[in-house]
């Protein structure tokens, strides 16, 4: 005999919801029977309740019940010439309580012909359209419910659940879960206390749950989705609070501040910093002055000069006798970490040692640069995850900067803030994924921000034009030209490999492709997340080994191929403004004019409006703040990441109510008591402190 559901039950114990499922719900991040519950839709169709088929206007979203006379399954033909496909179906003729006929047609649902009965009483969803067959009305692909006489449906409503979803699942699935689930409801512990519910009017958690999955009006659906959104935003708040608080009380070495050392920083530079750089600079200088330690983030575009800016802290920490730490996601990022420090610092700063420490660094090389770090002959580590090892210690730790600040976690900033010994390092984070300074104060709370808003002058905008997938040959002469000139190409695919429910070019299939039918005669390379030699494959890549590189958005982030001057990226539509950019700034890097080329497979004019921005604009953070508006802010930076539903991730874009959220975690913290006398807060604060995907 099966175990009770329960809240904590894993979702597979869910009826009609198979080990596939569970794993396209965790891309929801949906793994249990509670995270499901708190999964409200995002908005509902909705449907007219017709008394007659007959009264209903065509083209009308309707819910209609009537008596299934007859069903059978067929086959068909789809398509023209070569592109035609059989298409399996399920045709139905049913009549309404007063005789009136309907005809509905299933496609993709043979097996419905064998499911439902004559004489079955159906409720149906759907759109009323003008029959093919003749009079009357017919729906296509319409939700069904098999009902009762006496009774109406259960599960179709006049208002239809529309949720966020992931590749192989409907709404109308989910929303059949959901009904299993419900009525466990009533168990779900609540993090708001009931003074603020009723400072804020809202909602206890369990009506608002059952209201937001089964409202009665839109009125319903908003205060339900209010009600969760502003638990979890307050959750986030006073984490931030506790975060600030406890830092606030930790000591770290000051590092004052000398002009003598930023006089030989900057005349050691190839260029002249920006009015944002020096600005940046300045403001971390200050924070690393103070006896608390600095926790900023650094916010920049790609090409911005954030690396810079971290140097300069680098140098000042060296002069007064710390060390630094620089941990970067990959061992190619780590690696051109190393190249730039060692840039800017070493031959301005006799003695000053900069050094790597990455997993394939061999034996005997790794026990130098641990003994170096150790013995405090190392001024600066710089590394990837290989870094938080228990072995690696460093003789007095000042200054930890963390780059892709996205990727890490207040758990592996802990690590790395243990290896300052008693005191704490100061802390400094980067990331070069334009963030507007709204979401950034909410995503970031904790930290305070500075923002390189300036691009270095002189920096050649990348070329960028949007084509149709019939003008791909025009994008293949322009990678054969720049190749021919000695230049290399990136080709990006949205896909590792062929999906059944995605059409988008796989990226180990576009390879051979390409390979075997377009660039037979120029050196190809591949790469995408799956691959463990990633980073050797780019450093090649970066070596001039292969002309052409096919792989798929891993190469975002921190690739710096100089001599790459095309960016070719097949389904652009599928990828964000924000993310386009970022790909778009892995060419430009060098002093040759470089292009990125936009191929769309599904045009239509909200899409191309919408690519054709990139063909104007330049600027990452104006791009970040469009996205925002036009996809939505879990869209544009991937809700998982940060560890937020997607209702939180939108109401982001609501400073009114992110004020109101900030204040009231500040009013219960404040309290004589604290969190202590709401322990849920307290403890889902503290969860989220602890979690890694939290940053």
């Amino acid at each position: 005999m099966a175990p009770p559901l329960a809240l904590d039950s894993p979702v597979t114990e869910l009826p009609r919801l198979s080990a596939a499922d569970a794993r396209r719900l965790a891309r929801l991040g949906v793994a249990t029977v509670r995270d499901l519950l708190l999964h409200l839709p995002f908005e509902f169709d909705s449907y007219e309740e017709v008394a007659s088929i007959a009264g209903a206007a065509a083209d009308a979203r309707a819910m209609v019940m009537a008596t299934l006379v007859s069903i059978h399954s067929k086959t068909i033909n789809s398509g023209r010439h070569a592109a035609r496909r059989q298409l399996s179906l399920s045709e139905a003729t049913l009549r309404d309580d007063r005789g009136q006929p309907l005809k509905v047609v299933w496609f993709h649902k043979p097996y419905l012909a064998h499911q439902l009965r004559p004489g079955d009483r159906l409720a149906l969803a759907g759109r009323l359209k003008p029959s093919r067959f003749g009079p009357g009305l017919e729906m296509q692909n319409p939700d069904h419910e098999v009902v009762g006489i006496e009774l109406g449906p259960r599960r179709l409503a006049a208002l239809m659940p529309r949720y966020h979803l992931t590749a192989g699942l409907t709404s109308k699935r989910l929303s059949g879960w959901v009904e299993a689930a419900l009525p466990l409801a009533g168990g779900l512990e609540d993090l708001v206390p009931p003074p603020t519910r009723e400072r804020h009017r809202l909602l206890p958690v369990a009506e608002a749950v059952r209201q937001g999955h089964r409202p009665q009006d839109p009125a319903e659906l908003a205060a339900a989705k209010r009600r969760l959104v502003f638990a979890e935003l307050l959750e986030l708040q006073a984490a931030f609070l506790l975060a600030r608080r406890r830092m606030a009380s930790e000591q770290a070495t000051p590092v004052e501040y000398r002009q003598e050392v930023i006089d030989a920083f900057l005349a050691g530079l190839q260029f002249e910093m920006t009015g944002a750089q020096k600005r940046s600079a300045w403001e971390v200088f200050k924070d690393l002055r103070g006896e608390v330690p600095m926790n900023r983030l650094l916010n920049g575009d790609v090409g911005s000069g954030k690396t810079a800016v971290a140097a300069a802290a680098v140098a000042m920490v060296h002069a007064a006798g710390l060390q630094s730490l620089v941990m970067a996601p990959t061992e190619i990022l780590a690696r051109q970490h190393l190249d730039r420090f060692r840039a800017h610092l070493e031959a301005s700063f006799p003695g000053l040692a900069v050094e790597l420490l990455v997993s394939g660094v061999p034996a005997a090389e790794r026990r130098r640069v641990l003994t170096a770090a150790a013995s405090g002959h190392c001024a600066v580590l710089v590394g990837t995850h290989a870094l938080l090892e228990q072995e690696v210690t460093l003789a007095r730790l000042g200054l930890a900067v963390v780059d892709e600040q996205h990727r890490f976690g207040t758990r592996q900033r802990e690590l790395l803030r243990a290896k300052a010994g008693a005191g704490r390092p100061h802390f400094l984070a980067m990331t070069a994924t334009p963030i507007p300074r709204t979401l950034a104060l909410a995503l970031y709370g904790e930290m305070a921000l500075s923002t390189i808003d300036e691009m270095p002058p002189g920096r050649l905008p990348v070329a960028t034009q949007v084509l149709m997938h019939e003008e791909r040959d025009r994008a293949y002469r322009l990678v054969r030209s720049e190749v021919a000139a000695g230049r290399q190409a990136f080709v990006i695919c949205p896909l590792i490999e062929e999906s059944e429910t995605q059409e988008a070019r796989a990226a180990t299939v576009e390879f051979e492709r390409l390979r075997g039918h377009v660039f037979g005669d120029l050196r190809m390379a591949l790469v995408h997340g799956r691959m463990r030699d990633k980073d050797s494959v780019m450093r090649a890549f970066r070596a001039g080994a292969s002309d052409v590189l096919v792989a798929t958005s891993v190469v975002e982030v921190g690739v710096d191929v100089p001599n790459a001057t095309v960016m070719l990226i097949e389904g652009a539509e599928r990828f964000g403004l924000a993310q386009l950019h970022q790909l778009r700034g892995r060419v430009g890097r060098g002093a040759a004019r470089s292009h990125c080329i936009l191929l769309v497979d599904q045009p239509s004019p909200p899409i191309l409006a919408r690519l054709r921005l990139l063909e104007a604009v330049h600027d990452g953070f104006r791009l970040a703040s469009e996205d925002m508006r036009l996809r939505g802010m879990g869209e544009m930076l991937g809700p998982r990441q940060h560890g937020m539903s997607d209702l939180a991730m939108e109401a982001l874009q609501n400073p009114e109510l992110l004020s109101e959220v900030r204040q009231e975690a500040e009013l219960l913290i404040d309290a004589e008591a604290g969190l202590e006398q709401w322990p849920p807060l307290r403890e889902a604060a503290a969860r989220r402190l602890d979690r890694t995907s939290i940053s």
